[in-house]
């Protein structure tokens, strides 16, 4: 006899499940799924990159958020808490969830053997959709790289990778982030984060 299908969520009860639990999910219309844990090769990452564009926005009228931080894309239904994300003016609450930005100019995901096809990918698609996004920005875990992905005057993504010894321009927000500065202190994973589970 087969399994019983999965029961999908309202927004609402996802909402209150994230309240009460411990860790963090993805929700896509109707399926939750928890976010992939992080490694020390991740945090460390995450940290610089915090560090790095907080200073370099300060006294502009943007502003960074942590993975804390719940975004929104309300045309696909998918909730998620990239890397960091940057806002410019004022935050854009979506009107199911008022702790969520729907308007971040930049998204930056920090990956893994065990996400990145996910960020690379169908998780991209989904950012895409966001009228306010002008640039995608895949940081590696495994070596010191950093793919952009910037939205053209013709409405075409563009991509552009930085390696060693370049200054990674995020044109959108007017700043640039030195690779050297960025993977500071960083030691290549020597496994992969686990692999985000499917939805059910």
């Amino acid at each position: 006899m087969p399994a019983a299908a999965r029961r999908l969520l309202s927004y609402a009860e996802y909402l209150a499940a994230e309240e009460r639990s411990d860790i963090k999910h993805e929700y896509i219309e109707g399926h939750v799924v928890a976010m992939a844990r992080g490694t020390m090769a991740h945090a460390s990452l995450c940290t610089n990159l915090a560090v790095l564009v907080g200073a370099a926005l300060r006294g502009r009228p943007c502003r960074p958020f942590t993975e804390s931080q719940r975004i929104r894309i309300p045309a696909t239904d998918l909730s998620t808490y990239p890397d960091l994300s940057i806002v410019c003016g004022p935050r854009m609450p979506d009107e199911l969830d008022r702790h969520a930005a729907t308007n971040p100019t930049v998204l930056v995901e920090v990956l893994s053997p065990g996400t990145a096809a996910y960020d690379r990918g169908e998780k991209f698609d989904h950012y895409k959709r966001l009228p306010s996004l002008r640039e995608y920005v895949l940081v590696e875990s495994s070596r010191m790289h950093v793919d952009v992905y910037r939205l053209d005057e013709r409405g075409e993504w563009v991509y552009r990778g930085y390696g060693p010894g370049d200054t990674v321009p995020l044109s959108s927000v007017g700043i640039g982030i030195e690779i050297a500065a960025l993977y500071e202190g960083w030691e290549a994973d020597s496994e992969a984060r686990l692999p985000t589970p499917q939805r059910g």
